[in-house]
């Protein structure tokens, strides 16, 4: 049998830092439509969402990762999100914006050539969601 020329990366999960872990979950599940994989300690601190193919590891932690407001103002991402095409994420923001879903930029054309939209979760971690404009 013969070995692959290189490894392939199969996946990979964002790592968001969360004060309670179940009202991220509840976020996460209930406003964004992820499913738990699981939550793991006695008591709880971690834990993993995911809808298709995109998963988010929520560790919680009690001290502040980032200075405050240095997340809003410099636009720190915390995960990406590629959606395959420019109609699947219009939907998407329609979705999230019906449900008032807390956003940090509406759905705009960037000048790369992608279609994105930033959520706002609980813990002022930034999600952009992404798609090409065509």
């Amino acid at each position: 049998m013969s070995q692959p020329a290189h490894p392939a990366l199969s996946s990979i999960a964002a790592h968001l830092y969360v004060r309670d872990l179940n009202a991220s979950t509840l976020f996460f599940t209930t406003s964004l439509g992820f499913t738990i994989d699981f939550v793991y300690g006695d008591p709880p601190f971690y834990a993993q969402v995911s809808r298709d193919n995109a998963r988010l590891a929520l560790r919680s932690i009690d001290e502040p990762v980032f200075a405050p407001g240095i997340r809003e103002r410099e636009d720190l991402l915390s995960a990406s999100i590629t959606l395959a095409s420019a109609d699947e994420i219009q939907q998407l923001f329609l979705a999230y914006q019906a449900a008032d879903v807390p956003l940090h930029q509406a759905l705009r054309d960037e000048p790369w050539g992608a279609k994105t939209f930033i959520v706002k979760d609980p813990d002022g971690n930034l999600i952009l969601f992404a798609s090409p404009t065509n």
